[in-house]
């Protein structure tokens, strides 16, 4: 292995890390459904290093076609950009939707009582929902099969900025292999780097008391996922 080869792949590692970390949207929106949708974590990991490969894998093969053709890496630079807003507008409209169903989902299950009165007069109070078992049963199916591949489908389209112009068309300078190792520790750093910091933040959430808010954990959700698609928009993170 060459200097300038080892050099390249030890900036795969900590471009690939510190890409992951400062971008919330590699992680927030498992995070929050793992909560929302009562995913258990074999779900959750999943769904996170399929929408991880997604992610990385899109990226790849248009670094690998654009390496091929010839093609200058403003040219792909410009289509990554164009993509990148895609997918951040394609979060921001999925939370925002997701939002508003929590919003009218929490509102329509709001706590109310009724006065029960039985022989000998005999009374108490009952507090309850409107959210009978097989209404819950068909709404959490539903989320559950659709937001997974709403969410791979995003990470699709978002492209991973700094791998083309900043590793892989220098890898390819100098040799295949090259190419190939640091696009695979790039890949293996994101992806692992997603799935520890949803691990250890679903973890961590499961700790924190908010029964109080449990009506509004789809909206709350919603709101999150939104937030992470105006960041990555708005602020490049």
């Amino acid at each position: 292995m060459t200097e300038e080869l080892l050099i390249l792949a030890g900036a795969a590692a900590s471009i690939g890390f510190f890409h992951t970390l400062i971008g919330p949207d590699h992680y927030l929106p498992f995070i929050v459904m793992r909560r929302a949708g009562k995913w258990s974590m074999r779900k959750t990991m999943s769904v996170t290093v399929l929408c991880g490969i997604g992610h990385v894998l899109s990226s790849v093969l248009l670094g690998i076609t654009g390496i091929a053709l010839g093609i200058t890496v403003s040219k792909l630079e410009s289509f990554e950009s164009f993509r990148g807003s895609i997918a951040a507008w394609s979060l921001i409209a999925f939370g925002m939707v997701y939002f508003i169903w929590g919003i009218r989902r929490a509102f329509r299950n709001k706590p109310h009582k009724h006065l029960h009165i039985h022989q000998h007069g005999i009374e108490h109070v009952h507090t309850h929902t409107h959210s009978e078992k097989h209404v819950h049963v068909h709404e959490n199916k539903s989320s559950g099969n659709i937001t997974p591949w709403a969410l791979f489908t995003i990470f699709v389209l978002g492209p991973c900025e700094p791998l083309i112009p900043l590793l892989m068309y220098p890898a390819a300078k100098n040799s295949l292999p090259g190419l190939m190792l640091v696009t695979g520790i790039f890949s293996i750093v994101t992806i692992t780097t997603m799935l520890g910091i949803v691990i250890i933040s679903s973890s961590g959430i499961n700790l924190i008391p908010v029964k109080h808010l449990e009506r509004y954990v789809h909206a709350i959700a919603g709101a999150t996922i939104c937030l992470s698609g105006l960041a990555m928009q708005f602020l490049g993170l």
